[in-house]
């Protein structure tokens, strides 16, 4: 990607698909990720965007964007940050997801919008999308139909999560709640951690 003259490498330039793709426990085929230091790996293998939040975006922007424009793998619809929790399991066509942790924009995105405020509001309106860790290898194709197989019981929401995250950053119950979910990913975790340490002293 080029921006503002120079070359930027990203892996954020993602385009719809319409065949079929095999999902391993890192990554959609044919996939990649530029910064391995933040992006990608078990806990990141695929980037879920709400396919609903288009039409806030497009508005706010007064542009069309095209599908992917998130950087997202997969766009879902029915599955937003206050309908879906860390540690939910879910079956997309042969493959089997978990919920691991929201995802946390870059300024990789505001470049590729070309709007520089584009993290921070995207943090802010808390229409950020999520992570799926792969339980299941194999196929997803765009009519691939999406299930819930389990809620995780402690039933923390990604909108919860980032809420914790980016506003109510001293509520101790609230992360002890998102602690005691298993499922969550190794980075937030230790994030949460060392918040609640922090908290304690």
């Amino acid at each position: 990607m080029i921006y503002q003259g120079k070359e930027l490498t990203t892996g954020i330039l993602k385009t719809p698909v319409s065949s079929s793709l095999y999902v391993s426990k890192v990554q959609i085929e044919g996939d990649g990720q530029a910064d391995l230091t933040v992006h990608g790996g078990p806990d990141k293998a695929i980037c879920v965007y709400p396919e609903e939040h288009y039409a806030f975006w497009e508005k706010l922007l007064g542009k069309k964007l095209e599908r992917g424009t998130f950087g997202e793998n997969l766009t879902l619809r029915g599955v937003r940050e206050h309908e879906i929790g860390i540690g939910d399991i879910l079956a997309i066509g042969e493959v089997i997801v978990q919920v691991s942790q929201p995802r946390q924009p870059c300024h990789k995105l505001a470049k590729r919008l070309d709007w520089p405020e584009a993290v921070l509001r995207v943090q802010e309106s808390g229409l950020t999308g999520y992570y799926f860790r792969v339980l299941k290898e194999g196929y997803i194709a765009p009519e691939s139909e999406i299930s819930r197989i389990a809620s995780d019981e402690g039933r923390v929401t990604v909108a919860f999560a980032n809420k914790l995250r980016y506003e109510d950053k001293f509520n101790r119950e609230g992360i002890q709640r998102l602690l005691a979910v298993a499922a969550l990913s190794g980075s937030w975790r230790q994030t949460f951690e060392k918040r609640l340490a922090e908290l304690n002293v």
